[in-house]
């Protein structure tokens, strides 16, 4: 009796675990993603809209995400709060616009001078990028992962022309990260401002000047209508966006869930990389016949010199007690190193000699 028992017990328990895995794979989980892009801003948009139909394909719908553009949230730059709140399970952003909550976050979009987008691509994957930047996120409780690079960005675009450090002073300007700090030091008025109102405060003289991605991007805006002088790059040679993921959520997800999910943010960082490269070879491609007005120039050596004395003023002074953020920066700084002499002995000598 009592085997045959044990027997039954076994056996609806099977039955009960089999139908709850099955329960389990047919479960559909319904996420929202925030962005702080707006609902036509290519290529930045198209990533986590690519990511979320990459991930309904290969869940066969089982994780489906939701795509909001800021004019739907209204908070361009609040993704992390509101991913780390759970008001949203993801988002899709750039760790620089949080500097002022967490400066350990810094780093992972890009550095003045640093890296560039497959030298810091190679740091991220296998270089230890990827160790650090979740131990600089865990004490939010939210993933990190890289969501889409700009590539080398242009300098930006001025009202006038830009011949000596001092006039740079007393400049208006929209430009992010450290590079912000950067400007700041020498003498410029420093503002982050979301990307739908950069025009309108160009236009009506709230800033003097600004820096946004590339000609790819750039000319759709207009910013050469008012602004013409557009000066090539020093302070973003690798901006990664990033995808940031409410960690207790996706610890709720099945294992192939969360294998899925991750794949699909790194094809699709991968992907718009690509697509904004592509972008600003074609702008770039018609800049003297559709654009005769822009003028493209390079910050001369003096103002280049300031900026990478400032920039390095500036590294000593906030490593100064942030025992975290200085392991990145010198973690990143070593792989620069390594990496950049193959870098001149594949790119740059190949195209010194074929230029």
């Amino acid at each position: 009796m009592f085997g045959k028992t044990t027997k039954l017990l076994v056996a609806t328990a099977l039955v009960a675990g089999l139908g709850t895995a099955a329960m389990a794979k047919d479960k559909v989980y319904k996420w929202k993603l925030a962005t702080t892009w707006g609902p036509t801003l290519s290529p930045f948009i198209d990533a986590p809209k690519n990511m979320a139909k990459l991930v309904k394909e290969m869940s066969n719908g089982r994780l489906l995400i939701r795509v909001d553009a800021s004019n739907k949230h209204k908070a361009a730059l609040g993704i992390l709060d509101m991913v780390k709140g759970g008001q949203y399970d993801m988002g899709h952003s750039a760790s620089y616009y949080w500097k002022g909550k967490d400066i350990n976050t810094l780093p992972f979009t890009t550095m003045p001078f640093g890296m560039t987008a497959v030298e810091q691509y190679s740091w991220f994957y296998y270089g230890g990028g990827m160790d650090l930047m979740k131990k600089a996120y865990k004490k939010h409780k939210v993933l990190s992962y890289p969501g889409g690079n700009t590539g080398n960005q242009m300098g930006g675009w001025f009202r006038k022309d830009i011949k000596t450090v001092d006039d740079l002073k007393g400049l208006k300007m929209r430009i992010p990260g450290f590079a912000g700090e950067v400007m700041a030091k020498l003498g410029l008025t420093v503002t982050n401002i979301a990307s739908g109102e950069l025009y309108t405060s160009l236009e009506r003289g709230t800033i003097d000047a600004l820096e946004w991605v590339g000609p790819g991007m750039d000319i759709n805006m207009g910013f050469h209508k008012i602004a013409p002088y557009y000066f090539t790059g020093w302070h973003e040679p690798g901006t990664e966006l990033q995808f940031l993921v409410n960690e207790r959520k996706f610890n709720k997800l099945p294992k192939d869930l969360q294998q899925i999910l991750v794949t699909a943010m790194r094809v699709s960082a991968y992907d718009m990389y690509v697509q904004n490269y592509a972008m600003s070879a074609d702008a770039w491609s018609k800049i003297e016949s559709d654009y005769p007005n822009i003028k493209i120039k390079t910050f001369p050596k003096e103002v280049m010199d300031a900026m990478k004395k400032a920039n390095a003023d500036l590294l000593v002074e906030k490593t100064k007690g942030q025992p975290f953020l200085k392991e990145v920066l010198d973690s990143q700084a070593a792989f620069q190193k390594k990496a950049r002499e193959w870098t001149k002995m594949s790119d740059y000598l190949y195209l010194k000699d074929n230029l």
